[in-house]
């Protein structure tokens, strides 16, 4: 079995006390989606950020698509893990001055160097995948909360990134918008994207995870199938923590 992702033993601290991530284990298959759950502070946003490189870490060893991080790692092998592995924020990081289409292709262009004609068709369907293809010309701020983000999630298929790795995308939206982007998202999962999602979205980690990993102060405190997680979650912790979700 092939894995995308390759994580040992990792530890992360902000400054010389705060452990960010307590040895933290895992692995995720190609083709896998990996949900990752648990409460604020718990290290979830940390442990996504080391997959490409916006965190480093201080022990321990990560691998990603076969590339091996190790602590303090270049800058080229972090541009290459780049390439590959795309992210979508909370927040969606889009250039307000910049229009939908502009938004998406500027990285083809600038960093894969791709023809502009090349990089405007491909834009254009993926926000046809996102069903939003008649947002092309407008600005950012002209869109919704949920149509912003599904740009987002637009820009970063433009990479051809063979992981995507998703940071709470859905919690700056409004409840109604939540939807929308979770759609998009089932959709990736179902056409085989290799996914990784922080979210506390228990119907969409019931609906499309095939693995749901609970963590807590930094530490892996259960990795499940969705159906055992929620219905017979083995550890104390987790069930302490779902009956804090369904509350």
């Amino acid at each position: 079995m092939e894995f995308a992702i390759k994580a040992k033993r990792i530890l992360k601290y902000f400054g010389k006390y705060n452990l960010a991530l307590d040895n933290v284990s895992l692995t995720v298959k190609r083709g896998e989606v990996l949900v990752v759950m648990g409460p604020s502070g718990s290290g979830k946003s940390t442990l996504i950020r080391t997959f490409n490189g916006l965190e480093g870490f201080q022990e321990g060893t990560l691998e990603i698509l076969g590339m091996k991080l190790e602590p303090y790692p270049d800058e080229k092998l972090i541009r290459e893990i780049r390439r590959r592995v795309g992210m979508v924020f909370q927040q969606f990081n889009l250039f307000p001055h910049l229009s939908i289409l502009d938004n998406i292709t500027l990285a083809p262009i600038k960093v894969q160097h791709r023809p502009r004609k090349e990089a405007e068709e491909i834009a254009i369907e993926l926000l046809h995948q996102m069903g939003i293809e008649d947002q092309f010309k407008k600005y950012p701020s002209q869109l919704s909360g949920g149509q912003q983000q599904r740009v987002a999630i637009a820009r970063a298929l433009a990479l051809d990134p063979e992981i995507l790795l998703f940071d709470e995308p859905t919690s700056a939206l409004d409840p109604e918008r939540v939807k929308e982007v979770l759609d998009a998202m089932r959709s990736l999962a179902f056409k085989g994207m290799t996914m990784v999602v922080v979210t506390h979205e228990i119907s969409f980690a019931r609906e499309v995870a095939d693995r749901v990993l609970l963590m807590d102060q930094g530490k892996v405190i259960e990795t499940s199938t969705p159906k055992d997680f929620f219905s017979n979650a083995r550890e104390e912790r987790s069930r302490k923590f779902l009956n804090q979700m369904m509350e």
